[in-house]
C-alpha cells in the first residue's frame, strides 16, 4: 500500500504562533510520545533564544527572525539525492537516486532532530537552538550528514545507470 494518498496534508494545521505548517510537523516529528505540548514548548523556546542570539549578533549571514533562520538551516541541510542499494546479477551495489521533496523534508527533519538528541549535557531547547544556528551557517552534525551523503552519491556516480 506505498504511496497512498492521506488526508495528513489537508488535517495538518499551521503552528499557533507562526501559521506556519513545515514548522508544525516539525513539532510533529519531534514529538515523542504523544507529547505534542512538551515539543511546542520546546520548538517555542529554541526560537526565542535564536531570536535572542540574533538581535545580540547583529551578522549579516543570519536572517533577522528566528523563523526565517529555521527555514534556511532546513535548506541548508536538506539533501537532493541519496544512495539505494540495488541488487543487480548476485552484486549490490549503491546506486545514487534523486529524492522528492516530501522525502528531502523528512530526512532533514531526521537529521536535525537526531543531532539534537545524540549531544547530552543541556537542555533540548538550548540544543535544538544550537543545531538549528549551526546548520543556518552551514555547519554542525546535520550538515555534516548531508554532506556525507552528497559525497557517497558523488563517489558511486558510475552506478547511475541502475536507477531504473
Amino acid at each position: 500500500m506505498a504511496g497512498r494518498i492521506t488526508k495528513a496534508e489537508q488535517q495538518l494545521e499551521p503552528d499557533p504562533r507562526h501559521d506556519d505548517k513545515v514548522l508544525s510537523r516539525f513539532i510533529n516529528c519531534l514529538m515523542k510520545g504523544g507529547n505534542k505540548a512538551t515539543a511546542t514548548r520546546v520548538v517555542y523556546r529554541a526560537l526565542d533564544e535564536i531570536q535572542k542570539r540574533i538581535d545580540k549578533e547583529k551578522s549579516e549571514e543570519l536572517p533577522k527572525t528566528s523563523i526565517e533562520l529555521f527555514h534556511q538551516a532546513l535548506d541548508r541541510v536538506r539533501p537532493s539525492v541519496e544512495v539505494r542499494s540495488k541488487r543487480v546479477g548476485g552484486a549490490n551495489y549503491q546506486v545514487p537516486i534523486q529524492i522528492n521533496r516530501r522525502r528531502q523534508q523528512s530526512m532533514t527533519f531526521r537529521w536535525i532532530i537526531t543531532a539534537v538528541r545524540e549531544e547530552k549535557g543541556k537542555p533540548v531547547h538550548m540544543r535544538l537552538a544550537k543545531e538549528l544556528m549551526d546548520a543556518a551557517r552551514g555547519e554542525g552534525k546535520a550538515v555534516t550528514t548531508r554532506e556525507n551523503t552528497h559525497r557517497m552519491a558523488e563517489a558511486n556516480k558510475a552506478f547511475a545507470h541502475f536507477a531504473w
